[in-house]
């Protein structure tokens, strides 16, 4: 049909139709939940939002005893705020695997993406989230999660996510507090190159500020300069992280690279009094342990991102 017909192509995440749908090109598959074993591991979905029909996947080590109290991660997924969910294969089996090795509960947080659902319902939603986690809701988190040892994490956007998820924590003195938080790879950004290393090409600039600005935020009265995206070279005081550690994860070939390593510098000058720990892959690009998961740096990134951790 001609209603049908794109008018517009964004890849690799969405297209808009004619007809006025949006149609999005990865991210869609599905994984079910699983109180069967997989990988040691068992799963089950939550809803956490009847008023906007969202869900967390939680995941639990299968030979987990009642009583034994375990940290809790909240994952916050990437996608550029318009694709992938909790429930696709490739964050369905990252999240398997973190918890089998790191012995923990994770709790994966589905939230509405754009560009039907604009910024900021992303982080309205994930607030919303770590709300209900944190109001003894579900069984699971009743019986294994050990308050004491809370942990946020996520990728790209999702790890943008997680540093305002931090900031909201401080802000609201949420109790007990946030042990620490995983930025991999955080989706920071700004109108103008943060340094002489930062991305200089202005093609590939103008592709993220439309994306942005047209798709992701188009209500942002700065662009690229909101302060939702641009953390690191904006006003915006961070000290107010409500968490003890931070560790940022970048990869040299990620156009984000310099924004990272700006952001984990931006954190130590500040009057925020934790500790921030950066790993870097040279060599590696964008999410690389999620696209690329025989590569011989997720090893070393997975085994950074544990230890955090396991050994709080």
């Amino acid at each position: 049909m001609e209603s049908d017909k794109t008018t517009e192509h964004h890849l690799p995440f969405i297209r808009f139709l004619k007809n006025g749908r949006v149609e999005r090109l990865s991210g869609n598959e599905i994984k079910p939940a699983s109180l069967n074993p997989q990988n040691d591991v068992i799963s089950k979905d939550v809803v956490y939002s009847q008023e906007h029909n969202l869900s967390v996947r939680m995941f639990l080590p299968n030979k987990s005893t009642m009583g034994n109290k375990l940290p809790l991660l909240i994952y916050f997924h990437g996608g550029a705020y318009i694709t992938q969910s909790p429930f696709s294969p490739v964050y369905h089996n990252y999240l398997t695997e973190v918890v089998k090795t790191a012995n923990c509960l994770a709790v994966s947080v589905q939230y509405r993406l754009a560009p039907e659902h604009p910024v900021p319902a992303a982080y309205d939603d994930s607030w919303s989230a770590i709300q209900w986690i944190f109001s003894h809701s579900d069984d699971w988190i009743n019986e294994y999660a050990d308050f004491d040892r809370v942990f946020i994490a996520g990728d790209s956007a999702g790890a943008n996510i997680s540093h305002h998820m931090g900031i909201r924590a401080g802000e609201e003195k949420l109790k007990p507090r946030i042990k620490g938080i995983v930025m991999v790879h955080p989706g920071f950004w700004g109108k103008d190159p943060i340094d002489e290393h930062d991305v200089q090409d202005g093609e590939v600039r103008n592709k993220i500020a439309y994306i942005w600005e047209k798709i992701v935020s188009p209500n942002s009265v700065d662009g690229v300069n909101d302060p939702w995206f641009n953390v690191v070279g904006g006003g915006s005081d961070i000290s107010g992280l409500g968490c003890d550690k931070v560790l940022v994860a970048v990869a040299g070939k990620d156009v984000f690279w310099r924004q990272g390593l700006a952001y984990a510098a931006k954190l130590k000058k500040s009057k925020w009094k934790g500790m921030v720990e950066v790993v870097e892959d040279e060599e590696e690009g964008h999410s690389f342990h999620l696209h690329n998961p025989n590569s011989q740096n997720v090893s070393k990134l997975m085994k950074k991102f544990l230890e955090f951790i396991i050994l709080s």
